[in-house]
């Protein structure tokens, strides 16, 4: 290596006390400190040098040290101001590095995108993300449609869990169909929050969003299919019939129970046994009903 490892225990603290960084609880700061765990991100994403990587949330560099090696082009794009210096010093001598500060969330991706790997032959996220912040992040990347070949993040545990679960588990809702929409998720490791400075409360799981060319199931309107999600899940001790009769209101709930074994689908279950394919029926039904 060109320089020393940032995610050791001691090369995290040197930097910390050299730049007198303090860290921000309302910002999610966590730093990594674990070379096996960047290994497994850097290796799920699939990298190499005619591909770029897009990352969020650096830190201090552990995880852009090792995508730097790996891709061809690294844009990292960091939203604490006071991180900027820090970032640019490390590196400096590292040209394939560019350090982007700004709000993710508020960026045009997009056209970031086109600036920064022009040329190459494909894009992929790959990020540490804050706990507080990871849905919306996620979901701007997958809704925007932007050209990524796949995501691979670092994310609370559970949080993980409910993005992977499958139909008929309690960790199975809204964000699980949401995320299934636009990708096939795999989890590639448990990582415990002992290896992070400071320690998290909870441990995080590193997944992997490999992007569908389109999605399982075609949908006469995708709002429209995802409001009809979020309603059935509205209340999970309810059943699908209850849920869909508040989402179209009371003056129409007698016509929920008829739509709904019009479609195949037992009023009484609960939005967690259903399928992506049995939401857009329903959402399509529901479409053409009017409602």
């Amino acid at each position: 290596m060109t320089q020393a490892d940032v995610a050791t225990p001691k090369r995290t603290r040197d930097i910390i006390a050299k730049y007198g960084f303090s860290f921000k609880k309302s910002l999610g700061q966590n730093f990594l400190i674990d070379q096996n765990i960047l290994r497994n991100i850097v290796d799920a994403a699939e990298l190499d040098k005619t591909k770029g990587a897009l990352e969020i949330g650096p830190g201090i560099g552990a995880l852009t040290q090792r995508l730097s090696e790996t891709a061809g082009r690294v844009t990292a794009v960091e939203i604490d101001q006071r991180l900027i210096p820090i970032l640019q010093d490390v590196f400096a001598e590292t040209d394939n590095v560019h350090i982007e500060h700004g709000d993710v969330l508020k960026l045009e991706l997009r056209e970031l995108m086109e600036r920064q790997f022009a040329g190459l032959a494909g894009v992929s996220v790959v990020a540490n993300l804050p706990y507080y912040v990871t849905t919306p992040i996620l979901m701007k990347l997958l809704e925007e449609k932007l050209p990524l070949e796949n995501i691979v993040v670092m994310i609370q545990k559970e949080v993980a869990e409910r993005m992977a679960a499958k139909p008929g588990g309690k960790e199975y809702g809204s964000l699980s169909v949401a995320v299934q929409y636009y990708c096939v998720p795999e989890l590639v490791c448990v990582v415990p929050h002992t290896v992070f400075i400071p320690q998290p409360n909870v441990d995080s799981a590193v997944i992997k969003l490999t992007l569908r060319d389109k999605p399982p199931v075609e949908v006469a309107n995708e709002d429209h299919f995802f409001r009809t999600v979020q309603a059935s899940f509205a209340q999970r001790r309810k059943t699908i019939a209850n849920n869909l009769s508040a989402f179209i209101g009371k003056a129409n709930r007698d016509k929920v129970v008829p739509l709904l074994e019009g479609c195949g689908i037992d009023p009484s279950r609960r939005g967690e046994t259903l399928s992506i394919a049995e939401f857009a029926v329903i959402s399509d039904a529901l479409q053409q009903a009017g409602f």
